[in-house]
């Protein structure tokens, strides 16, 4: 037998093209200064003497902002191609954030965030272009997997820089975010000038592009955006607002616990990312979105019979393992689906998770504020069953792989 054979490189890069090394590499520092100001924004905010809404106001601005920019982010990088948008893209969030630190009142700071929002809806659509069109569909979800571990290491490590930051002055980690910014737009302009995959289209090249009408009339492309806000409202919606209040208010919890079950479901996520796109790539995405569903179903259940701080936990392990197949199967299928460039198709995907991450939280917080936690559970729920009943429609998008559709 050939050894080659018997023994897989121990390099996860080495099966991909070098666009996908050099996304992940440049992305990662964006990832940890993200992660280094996510704890601090609001106490800077904060020392301007407003309200806890102002404060929020901070933090949704930016998310809108990137929703607003979504689709014009695509329209760039479909005429500038990728390196470009990329690398201005997250030049404009360095300035964005150096002009943050540098905020006297209030209001400045709103608008410095905010328009860091145009930025990472940028680059976050030129990378997305990149990774996606980068490889074929047999691999695919496992180089969606590897960027998106990129940033859940980088997310991870960052809040301890930027607790220690905030120590010495809460205008330091936007000053360090700056920093690790402009590396990330140097190194990606740098490692990726000589890239054909994310230069700018001449009038000579006969790049193929998909068009978003063309997107939208795609069964399976309908199914991702479903798949999309419905886990993003789990995600960053239920479980960024109306979870911790639960524990805290209703089991009498502490922080410190909290943390435990989110480090937990992040650590998980993050042990199986790499499993889970091979999966993925080798058992279907209509397997894979089944089974990330269901179990971020099964997930939000628990918590709504939760009545012991222990079933918190295996609750967050569980969407753990649902998260690492719903952050890369339903990118893939974009991908699948997609011919050539297609930045407003990838931007309408991004703009999916961006919305289910806005209204959730409102939403859900109405509901928990009239009639409880568990109703809001409840209806969390139902949003994942929607997903779950979307992913059985789901026809099989691997090219290679048709003969299995159903």
């Amino acid at each position: 037998m050939n050894l080659s054979a018997r023994f897989k490189p121990s390099n996860p890069f080495a099966e991909f093209p070098r666009e996908v090394g050099v996304l992940v590499f440049s992305s990662f520092f964006v990832a940890v200064g993200f992660g280094i100001i996510a704890p601090t924004i609001p106490l800077f905010a904060k020392s301007f003497g407003v309200n806890n809404a102002q404060v929020g106001l901070i933090i949704s601005s930016f998310a809108l902002a990137r929703f607003a920019s979504g689709l014009f982010a695509g329209k760039l990088v479909d005429k500038f191609g990728e390196r470009i948008v990329y690398t201005t893209g997250v030049g404009f969030v360095a300035l964005s954030s150096f002009a943050a630190a540098f905020s006297q009142n209030y209001e400045q700071l709103l608008i410095y965030r905010a328009a860091g929002g145009l930025g990472s809806s940028m680059f976050s659509v030129a990378a997305g272009s990149i990774v996606l069109r980068a490889v074929d569909d047999t691999r695919r979800a496992r180089a969606q997997s590897l960027y998106n571990g990129s940033f859940l290491l980088g997310m991870m490590a960052g809040p301890v820089i930027g607790g220690f930051l905030t120590a010495f002055s809460l205008r330091a980690p936007l000053f360090i975010y700056a920093v690790l910014l402009v590396i990330s737009s140097a190194a990606g302009g740098f490692l990726l000038r000589n890239s054909t995959l994310a230069a700018r289209p001449t009038e000579k090249s006969t790049q193929v592009k998909t068009p978003l009408r063309d997107a939208l009339s795609s069964k399976p492309y309908l199914i991702a955006l479903i798949i999309s806000f419905c886990s993003a409202s789990i995600f960053f919606g239920m479980s960024r607002s109306i979870l911790p209040l639960f524990m805290v208010e209703d089991l009498n919890s502490t922080a410190g616990f909290l943390g435990i079950g989110f480090t937990i479901a992040s650590i998980v996520q993050g042990i199986l990312l790499l499993k889970a796109g091979s999966l993925s790539d080798e058992k279907g995405r209509r397997f894979s979105a089944l089974l990330g569903s269901s179990l971020v179903a099964s997930s939000v259940v628990i918590l709504f019979f939760t009545y012991q701080p222990w079933m918190f936990l295996v609750s967050m392990a569980i969407s753990g393992v649902g998260a690492a197949f719903l952050s890369t199967t339903p990118s893939a299928i974009v991908g699948d689906v997609m011919r050539g460039k297609g930045g407003q198709v990838i931007a309408l995907f991004q703009m999916s998770g961006d919305a289910g991450a806005m209204v959730a939280p409102i939403a859900l917080g109405f509901i928990a504020d009239h009639y409880g936690f568990r109703p809001a559970f409840a209806v969390s729920a139902g949003l994942m069953f929607i997903a779950l009943f979307a992913a059985t429609k789901l026809p099989e998008t691997r090219s290679s792989h048709l003969g299995q559709s159903s």
